[in-house]
């Protein structure tokens, strides 16, 4: 049995790296829960085995440290610490990239320091498509092995029948505007493009936080902005607090395409629960989505938005049927994710 202390450990992406029949060899720690409790946005708390000090009071606990998500605030200096820590104690790093660009970060410096420190110290590197692996391998010469992104909803939900499709229905969830995320030239768009498909309309989401003054994702000229697309014709904008995961189950599976508003990123866990519910997905050319799974492309990045292509991928999906996941499909891949992650494991503690 291999020990793993997985950064963070309850991450749906990570528990499902496991065997569906628990018969992957590998046992992870529980994230480390604050005394006080303190959590993030959405939940969320930093993880507490990124800290030197922990590793050097836990380390006789496990036998590989593997880093997902959760360092975006951590220093480089602290990160070089943390490696260091886990190279005097002779315990391997294994690091999955799935951010070669933070969607929480205008400033893609920060981010790159830290890759600089990971990438290089790890024994194994994984990310999730040829296109990440690519930029791995030219960038810090490491040779990524590429392991998909697993299912995001559970096989109940993978296997439950879609609502009736009655309309054609676009979503754009602009969440609470995170620094990748550029909605209005996409709005504008969509906004022009709902009005001459038949049975078609426009619902945007947002988080009733950027309207909250005192909050930490205020912004209330956005917000106005936003509001103001409900008064064109078959544009409906919802503003309503942070859905639970079975709302947004449901959300997803409300609507016909998600389009994601993206000016930059990798890749995408709201993609693959589109794919398990059967909601097609519109994603810009910016990252490697349309590597993670079978979606309709667009141009959007940093420097240019192209509204003609945003137009053809929804007329494309217009009365189509998006491919969906299967359970069968989804519990084979664990199997084999379960297996790849066992083997990369060994490789590292070689």
């Amino acid at each position: 049995m291999i020990r793993v202390a997985s950064v963070p450990a309850s991450h749906v992406y990570v528990r499902h790296l496991t065997d569906p029949k628990s018969n992957d060899h590998v046992v992870r720690l529980p994230d480390p829960i604050p005394a006080d409790g303190r959590t993030v946005p959405g939940g969320w708390w930093p993880p507490l085995m990124l800290d030197p000090m922990w590793i050097s009071r836990h380390y006789r606990e496990f036998d590989v440290f593997h880093i997902h998500f959760g360092f975006d605030a951590i220093d480089p200096a602290l990160m070089e610490a943390i490696l260091h820590e886990l190279s005097v104690r002779r315990i391997p790093l294994v690091y999955t990239v799935h951010d070669l660009r933070n969607p929480h970060q205008p400033d893609p410096e920060p981010h790159l320091e830290l890759l600089d420190a990971l990438v290089p110290a790890a024994a194994q590197v994984v990310t999730l498509t040829p296109g990440a692996a690519t930029v791995i391998e030219r960038q810090w010469s490491r040779a990524a092995t590429v392991l998909g992104h697993p299912h995001v909803v559970e096989r109940l939900l993978i296997d439950r029948p879609r609502p009736g499709d009655d309309e054609f229905v676009i979503g754009v969830h602009v969440k609470s505007l995170r620094a990748n995320m550029d909605p209005f030239p996409v709005l504008d768009a969509l906004s022009e493009t709902v009005l001459s498909l038949e049975g078609a309309r426009l619902q945007v989401d947002v988080h009733d936080e950027i309207f909250d003054p005192e909050n930490h994702w205020s912004a209330p000229d956005a917000g106005a902005r936003l509001l103001r697309y409900g008064d064109r014709d078959r544009v409906e904008v919802r503003v309503h607090p942070y859905f639970s995961d079975e709302e947004l189950w449901d959300y997803l599976s409300s609507l016909s395409v998600s389009v994601l508003p993206y000016r930059f990123g990798t890749h995408s866990g709201w993609l693959e629960a589109c794919y398990d519910l059967g909601t097609a997905v519109a994603a810009p050319n910016c990252g490697f989505y349309g590597e993670q799974q079978d979606c309709a492309v667009f141009g959007f990045d940093e420097t240019h938005f192209d509204g003609p292509s945003l137009d053809r991928c929804i007329r494309a999906l217009h009365g189509g049927h998006p491919v969906r996941a299967t359970w069968a499909e989804r519990a084979s891949q664990r199997r084999a994710l379960a297996r790849e992650h066992h083997n990369l494991y060994e490789k590292a503690l070689s």
